[in-house]
């Protein structure tokens, strides 16, 4: 007859398979969203659809040069982000973040990673449009 040892488990032995998932957890992410703003900030808590939330978070706002105003890091505190609006989440050297005077940086505006109407990409108007002929098509096939 085999006996059953009482075992008792830690979060860190649940999530052992899961290690850099869990230091992500007590680290600092860097969080490149869909409309092209940078944010920092200590990853809490992330799910399937890639929902992150985020404490101490910071937005940097990054100037272009010909602005004469200096780039700024504005606090935000606690942050939920929408996983539809997480463009890359990944871990941040914060040795070689703390060496960087943000204030001075100064470079061109990240676009965002989300299509409007007008652009030319395909399943957009241009199928649209070829989804109207064949329709019309169908239509006048099927009077006749």
């Amino acid at each position: 007859m085999s006996t059953v040892r009482n075992t008792f488990l830690t979060s860190k032995s649940i999530l052992r398979p899961y290690t850099k998932v869990y230091r992500a957890f007590t680290e600092k992410v860097l969080v490149v969203t869909a409309d092209g703003r940078t944010l920092t900030g200590t990853l809490l808590s992330c799910d399937q659809l890639t929902n992150l939330v985020l404490q101490n978070t910071i937005e940097r706002v990054i100037r272009p040069h010909d602005d004469p105003e200096d780039s700024e890091e504005v606090p935000h505190g606690l942050y939920l982000i929408r996983g539809e609006n997480v463009a890359i989440c990944g871990l941040l050297d914060e040795q070689m973040d703390s060496e960087i005077d943000w204030a001075k940086v100064k470079g061109s505006v990240i676009g965002g990673v989300k299509h409007t109407i007008g652009d030319q990409n395909p399943g957009g108007a241009e199928m649209g449009q070829k989804r109207v002929r064949w329709k019309k098509l169908r239509d006048d096939l099927g009077s006749e």
